[in-house]
């Protein structure tokens, strides 16, 4: 039996993974989070198999719940489950060491696959969005991510700096590094672009 974790904020979405999964003869849902902290912590109590996740979680995202695993439990192995469709989100759930990427309007069935392959060391990666993610790659640095995530939501430079501390002067090189990198006119352009890029 491969043991899987699935992670999934919303919760009808989570009980119908946990469903289609238990059709599967080989599968067993060991548990299951809505949020990314309580997958962390399932996953070092319950040492999955393999964790299935989605992306934008609350307390965790998904990107940074697979790197915690990479480091903490290099055992479980991670797949992404997502509505984005974004090449940059690929790129970098792949960075992190996730093993799958699929997403959600894929038929049930290419997640157990994916599920299997992954358990046996492979990828498991949607092809049109593999094919896209060798194009373009972000110019941001992660400090410039990080600054322009902060940005997004209209935090102010003092803000900002207070929740990464980091100087004002510091956190207005970033966001001007950032807006002249991507050609934007300001922090909100910068940030909507990058976001839609999969950047964020």
């Amino acid at each position: 039996m491969i043991r899987v974790l699935l992670a999934e904020d919303q919760a009808l979405v989570r009980g119908a993974l946990a469903a289609l999964l238990a059709l599967e003869g080989d599968l067993e849902v060991v548990g299951t989070a809505a949020d990314g902290e309580a997958a962390l912590g399932m996953s070092r109590e319950l040492r999955p198999d393999v964790l299935v996740t989605d992306i934008e979680m609350p307390r965790l995202s998904g990107l940074d719940l697979a790197e915690r695993l990479g480091t903490e439990l290099p055992g479980v192995r991670v797949v992404i489950v997502t509505t984005f469709a974004r090449a940059g989100y690929l790129r970098r759930a792949l960075d992190v060491g996730a093993r799958g990427y699929l997403l959600k309007d894929a038929p049930a069935a290419d997640l157990a696959d994916a599920i299997r392959r992954v358990h046996a060391g492979g990828r498991a990666v949607d092809p049109a969005l593999a094919a896209e993610a060798w194009g373009e790659r972000s110019p941001l640095t992660e400090r410039e991510r990080q600054v322009l995530r902060e940005a997004e939501g209209g935090a102010s430079t003092a803000v900002i700096a207070s929740h990464l501390n980091l100087s004002e002067g510091t956190v207005r090189n970033y966001l001007s590094e950032a807006i002249s990198k991507l050609g934007c006119e300001n922090r909100i352009e910068a940030a909507r672009q990058a976001r839609e890029k999969g950047w964020l």
